[in-house]
């Protein structure tokens, strides 16, 4: 306890998602299952399944393993309804050994990552 007129600030650790959600200000917390599909090449295709974490109507932001950089395109499709989107990567944030990625929708504005 500390003594009258001194402040005790307690830090928030921000996660490697919601530091990168910053930079997106009409993204909000939303929690939607989804397949991220990466293309490379014409044969191989990268796969995970992640949770959306923020989301709006032109972007979706998640934790992912996969060897994604700025300008890849890749496919979410929610689990289990079967929605899917193509985007683009606009954003990597790297945090102690987590990456958040920050996807822009292709086809405009995408209505089932905003709940």
């Amino acid at each position: 306890m500390g003594r009258p007129g001194n402040t005790v600030l307690a830090r928030t650790e921000e996660s490697c998602v919601e530091q990168l959600a910053r930079f997106f200000p009409l993204a909000r917390p939303v929690k939607i299952p989804v397949q991220v599909t990466s293309s490379r090449g014409s044969r191989t295709h990268l796969r995970e399944e992640t949770v959306v974490e923020f989301s709006s109507g032109d972007h979706a932001i998640f934790l992912s393993a996969l060897p994604l950089e700025f300008g890849d395109r890749v496919r979410l499709e929610a689990r289990p309804e079967g929605h899917q989107a193509e985007a683009k990567v606009d954003a990597v944030q790297y945090d102690e050994g987590c990456k958040a990625v920050a996807v822009k929708f292709l086809q405009g504005p995408c209505d089932w990552v905003v709940s």
